[in-house]
């Protein structure tokens, strides 16, 4: 007699259970045995943090499969207080589920550099009449895909619903807070889960979520605790040195290509496109994970471009570049910098590749901002328990209003033969 239940072992909510007695069971189990999402389990989540946290070797399948738990519990949750359809509950499970599918290899790391943002692969990867996810989802409605596209998006009615997938307090956040802090073995990402699902609700009025009153300090533990995960973990200096040689490589690659000099590729593959500087088509695109790029990494360390060589042994064997904070007053910065660089250029560098200014970009979007125009993002909390009303929590939580302060990076990376010449220029 077949099962009527599959059981995922997972790391963080330990059990994961998957109902296989409905159709909607059925379609989630084929969606995790679709080529498109096995291929997750080949796209680390954290990309190169496993250079500075040697445990962290964790997929984006298995957050995937995190995600469409948390999902599922918080639907529960909300569905016996509140009318939700059977199709909108459909359609926030398996877009939580698939909302990282269309992730590239080593997750962010590549998108800057072969400019493309992982979300619109997704949506594509979704709508596609060409991939196993798009015809399974087209096969249980002809209205799924849409429907799980929107939430994505962002522009899926009710709002409510899509904020559990996309905004500011989702199941993806709450998930790989989770999951980050326990396999990079740091304690900043832990925060209350069980209080946060036990206390949110939907404004029915306003179609937005909010988290009751007696939820308030399980939200802030959370905003509190992705904040520093992003400072101590994310932008870590050691998985941005790496981040930077691995960025540096494909650059170095794409020159040699496109300047008709030799750089090893396989003809006919995704990987001749990228040289090309081709934009990548959606098939394409999901060919590739991380494997793919650490194989040519590996053939381009015997590369007779002497540059490319070295960046891809450096990369191989952990001997990354020197990240240096610039912990200095804004008007010597500059000047520190062109002295720098020119010191990496007169010891033999070519400071193109070997000499990278570092800023994360885009801060704001990491940590949270009460940002009227974007409603979506905004997450909105019960202020009081006698005569209560729902507020954006930032008018009410002076530790959230601490962290909206203004923060910011700005490193230089080089190699690290070069770490005691250039403290000494900056010690000068």
């Amino acid at each position: 007699m077949p099962s009527s239940e599959r059981i995922y072992r997972d790391s963080v909510h330990n059990i994961i259970r998957l109902k296989l007695d409905s159709s909607e069971g059925q379609l989630v189990s084929r969606l995790i045995d679709s080529a498109e999402f096995q291929r997750l389990r080949r796209v680390r989540q954290l990309g190169l943090a496993h250079f500075a946290y040697q445990a962290a070797e964790h997929s984006r399948f298995t957050h995937s499969l995190g995600t469409f738990h948390l999902a599922t519990r918080i639907l529960a949750k909300l569905q016996s207080k509140y009318s939700i359809s059977s199709d909108d509950q459909t359609a926030v499970r398996v877009a939580a589920l698939l909302h990282d599918v269309g992730h590239g290899a080593f997750s962010h790391v590549l998108e800057t550099i072969l400019g493309f943002h992982h979300e619109d692969f997704t949506i594509e990867t979704v709508l596609s009449d060409e991939t196993e996810v798009g015809n399974l989802l087209r096969e249980y409605s002809a209205d799924l895909p849409s429907q799980v596209a929107d939430i994505i998006r962002g522009t899926f009615r009710p709002m409510a619903l899509a904020q559990l997938v996309s905004s500011q307090l989702d199941v993806d956040r709450m998930d790989y807070l989770l999951r980050d802090s326990l396999m990079t073995g740091v304690k900043y990402g832990v925060f209350d889960l069980e209080w946060i699902i036990k206390s949110i609700e939907i404004n029915e009025a306003d179609d937005q979520l909010y988290v009751s009153a007696r939820g308030l300090y399980a939200v802030e533990d959370y905003l509190q605790a992705r904040y520093y995960m992003f400072r101590q973990v994310y932008f870590h200096r050691t998985l941005r040195a790496a981040e930077i040689i691995l960025q540096a490589i494909l650059r170095r690659a794409l020159w040699l290509f496109q300047s008709d000099k030799p750089v090893w590729h396989a003809p006919g593959t995704a990987f001749e496109k990228i040289l090309c500087g081709e934009r990548l088509g959606l098939k394409e695109h999901l060919e590739l994970d991380d494997a793919d790029v650490l194989y040519y990494i590996k053939q381009w360390q015997r590369s007779s471009d002497e540059i490319l060589a070295d960046l891809c042994r450096r990369f191989l064997n952990r001997r990354l570049f020197k990240a240096f904070d610039l912990d200095m007053e804004e008007d010597r910065r500059a000047e520190f910098v062109g002295e720098a660089r020119r010191l990496v250029e007169t010891r033999g560098f070519d400071p193109a590749y070997y000499f990278v200014e570092d800023r994360p970009g885009d801060i704001p979007h990491y940590f949270y901002t009460s940002d009227k125009s974007k409603p979506k993002n905004l997450i909105y909390v019960e202020d009081g328990f006698s005569r209560p009303r729902i507020r954006e929590i930032s008018e009410i939580s002076s530790a959230v209003r601490g962290l909206q302060s203004e923060y910011g990076i700005h490193r230089v990376c080089f190699p690290a033969e070069l770490t005691d010449e250039i403290s000494a220029l900056y010690h000068r």
